[in-house]
């Protein structure tokens, strides 16, 4: 070894550990603040307060969880991008609800996707498109055909998931209603007593799946589900579309280097945790999912693209 080499070493090391160090001095200025863009109750807030807790748990910080509801988080969202960057709050939010904003009215909003710094991901909501288990098709073309001889209504309870099948329907030249509704329970009473033909669902079927009662046409997200591995995605049954729900922290844009590293691990800290697992898997039925910070971003940029192609 060269003294150039040993000394590019020892630099390289040196750097690492201050880095480390800056970032395990930093602490919040009084209580950290855990905003979640939905009311209480809901999932979000299910996940957002069980990380707070552990967080809490974990670091010793005063974590504490606070509902701020309103556009599907675009009233939290807007408050955190406009707020100083100080590593004092941060927001638990899903992507869907804030990428459809910035699709279609992005000069109404107060932020954009550089507002923010993004620090990671606990989940991402597997979404299902369902019928009854005796309906006359199992696949997205067989749906079609239903469509091109029968009134076929689905229930949705997300704009992007009527949006989706609006693209199908225009892609494809076939006709769908759509029932609007307040959830997934509700979009399975419809599909079971046969006033719409199918819908989705985000968790609230697999027992009924598990009962035969229900069966599963197409995963709506970018990848299979992990209790259906061999339902393909609306994509590999030739669309290029999804809606992939992605719940996901971020704090203002421009946060100190060592607030946002200390943030990001212990994020990263709490969603490890087997008590946050537990939760996920309960409330969304589907495991953690972290992307971290820059997979997060990566997330939300293609996010916007794929949402775009559902306006066209």
């Amino acid at each position: 070894m060269t003294i150039k080499t040993w000394l590019t070493g020892l630099a390289t090391g040196l750097a690492l550990t201050l880095a480390t160090a800056a970032h395990a001095d930093w602490e919040p200025r009084g209580p950290l603040t855990l905003q979640i863009g939905f009311g209480a109750g809901g999932s979000t807030d299910t996940i957002g307060r069980i990380v707070a807790k552990v967080m809490k748990d974990q670091t010793g910080w005063n974590v504490i969880a606070e509902n701020k509801p309103g556009g599907g988080g675009i009233a939290m969202f807007t408050g955190i991008a406009n707020r100083p960057a100080d590593g004092q709050v941060i927001g638990l939010g899903v992507n869907m609800p804030i990428l459809v904003n910035l699709v279609n009215r992005p000069d109404q909003l107060n932020f954009d996707l550089d507002s923010f710094d993004y620090l990671g991901t606990a989940a991402r909501a597997q979404l299902a498109l369902i019928a009854r288990a005796d309906a006359p098709f199992d696949d997205i073309a067989g749906l079609i055909d239903y469509a091109r001889e029968n009134n076929a209504p689905l229930a949705f309870d997300a704009k992007p998931q009527e949006l989706a099948m609006r693209k199908v329907m225009a892609d494809v030249g076939v006709e769908f209603q759509f029932l609007s509704t307040k959830g997934g329970a509700e979009n399975t009473k419809l599909i079971l007593g046969g006033q719409a033909i199918a819908g989705f669902e985000a968790g609230e079927h697999l027992d009924l799946l598990e009962a035969g009662e229900l069966k599963m046409i197409a995963s709506m997200n970018d990848s299979r589900h992990n209790y259906a591995p061999d339902t393909p995605t609306l994509p590999e049954q030739g669309f290029d579309i999804y809606v992939d729900p992605v719940f996901f922290f971020a704090a203002a844009a421009g946060t100190p280097d060592d607030a946002r590293m200390a943030l990001t691990q212990a994020l990263e800290n709490a969603l490890a945790s087997e008590d946050v697992a537990t939760v996920v898997m309960n409330s969304l039925k589907s495991p953690i999912v972290n992307m971290g910070p820059e997979g997060t971003e990566q997330m939300m940029r293609d996010g916007v693209e794929n949402v775009a192609q559902l306006f066209k």
